[in-house]
C-alpha cells in the first residue's frame, strides 16, 4: 500500500508569536516546537509537503527596504523579490530545524526547500481592487509622496489614527510552477518545503514569458491548490485555535469538530467565519475536498498528534463520527 501524502500549511504563529519581536532565536524555537508535532505524521507513514506563511517576515523585509532607501539610497526591491527572499530565509530555517528534530528522533530523511513561483491571472479582478495591506504604516503626507513617486496605492488604517498602509492585489492562484517536481520529491520520501507565503506571484505574458506581479497570494489558497495538484490525500492548516467555531466568541459559541462539505459551505456563506482569518482557511479546505481530496483539517500546531483535536472537513460524514 502506498503512503498517504499530506500537505501541511504552517500558520504565522508557528514561526512567530504575536507578543514577540521576531529575533532569530525566537523564530527558531517556535519553528522547532511546531515541527516536533509533525513527526507524528512521519511516524504514521505519511509523506509530507510543508507550506508556510510569511506575513511578519515579508513585512519586515519591506520595511528594511524602505529604511535602506531612505537612509542609504539603496534601491528598493519589488514585492515578488521580497516574497522570494522570505521563502528562502524561512525555508532554510524550517529545513535546518527539521533536520535537527529528525536527528534527535533518529529518523533518516532529506529535507529540501523549493523557492516556488505561483501563477496568477493578470486579469484577475483583484488587480483592479487592491485590498491586501503590506509594509509599514506611513503618515498621510508620506503616503502621498510615495503614491506620486512610485505609483503605490494606500488605504487608511482603521486602528491607527492618521496612518496609511500600502495595498496590493491578492489574486487567486491558478497554478503552482514545478508542482510535478514537488510531488515526485515528496513521493520519494523527501520532506519538501514549498509555496511559502503563498508563493512568488507571477503571470504569463503574450509571449508566454514569466513576468512578476506586484501582489501577494493567500497562503492557504495556494497550499490548497498545491495539495490538489500533487494528489495529496489530506490537507492540514495549522493555526492558533484547536477547532472551527460557529458564533465565535459569542455566548452561544459552538465547536464544529466534524463537518461535511455542505455544512461547511453553508456556514461560510452565512458569514460565520471572519474574512481575514478563518474564512480563507475553510474555503481552502473546501476547494481541496471539491477537487478530490479526502480530508481537510484545521487545528492548532501543537495538537496535531492528538486525534481528538481539530476540525475535519470531508465530503460526507464518516459513519463512526456522526
Amino acid at each position: 500500500m502506498s503512503k498517504k501524502l499530506a500537505v501541511v500549511a504552517l500558520g504565522g504563529n508557528a514561526l512567530l508569536r504575536g507578543d514577540q519581536i521576531g529575533t532569530i532565536d525566537e523564530q527558531e524555537q517556535n519553528t522547532t516546537d511546531t515541527l516536533e508535532n509533525l513527526v507524528f505524521l512521519i511516524e504514521e507513514g505519511y509523506d509530507i509537503v510543508i507550506t508556510h506563511g510569511n506575513g511578519p517576515q515579508v513585512g519586515n523585509i519591506l520595511m528594511r527596504n524602505d529604511a535602506g532607501e531612505q537612509i542609504y539610497g539603496i534601491a528598493q526591491m519589488p514585492v515578488d523579490i521580497c516574497v522570494a527572499d522570505s521563502q528562502g530565509g524561512i525555508g532554510y530555517m524550517i529545513e535546518r530545524m527539521f533536520r535537527n528534530v529528525l536527528n534527535k528522533r533518529k529518523i533518516n530523511k532529506d529535507v529540501v526547500c523549493i523557492v516556488t513561483s505561483v501563477l496568477v491571472d493578470i486579469n484577475d479582478p483583484a488587480f483592479s481592487d487592491p485590498q491586501k495591506r503590506i509594509g509599514k504604516i506611513y503618515t498621510k503626507e508620506e503616503a502621498d509622496v510615495l503614491a506620486a513617486r512610485k505609483g503605490w496605492l494606500f488605504r487608511e488604517e482603521v486602528k491607527t489614527a492618521g496612518g496609511y498602509r500600502r495595498v496590493v492585489p491578492s489574486p487567486v492562484p491558478t497554478d503552482i510552477m514545478n508542482h510535478s517536481i514537488i510531488r515526485d520529491l515528496s513521493r520519494k520520501g523527501n520532506i519538501v518545503i514549498a509555496a511559502g507565503g503563498g508563493g512568488v506571484p507571477v503571470y504569463l505574458d503574450e509571449k508566454n514569458d514569466v513576468r512578476p506581479a506586484e501582489a501577494v497570494i493567500d497562503k492557504d489558497m495556494a497550499s490548497s491548490l498545491l495539495a490538489t495538484l500533487i494528489g495529496a490525500d489530506e490537507f492540514y492548516i495549522l493555526t492558533d485555535v484547536p477547532y472551527i467555531y460557529i458564533n465565535y466568541k459569542k455566548p452561544d459559541q459552538q465547536v464544529r469538530e466534524f463537518l461535511n462539505y455542505a455544512d461547511a459551505l453553508r456556514y461560510l456563506n452565512e458569514g460565520q467565519f471572519t474574512k481575514g482569518s478563518m474564512a480563507p482557511k475553510v474555503q481552502a479546505c473546501l476547494n481541496f475536498i471539491k477537487s478530490g481530496g479526502k480530508m481537510g483539517v484545521i487545528t492548532e500546531a501543537f495538537k496535531l498528534a492528538d486525534t481528538k483535536y481539530g476540525s475535519k472537513i470531508t465530503m460526507e460524514y464518516e459513519d463512526d463520527r456522526r
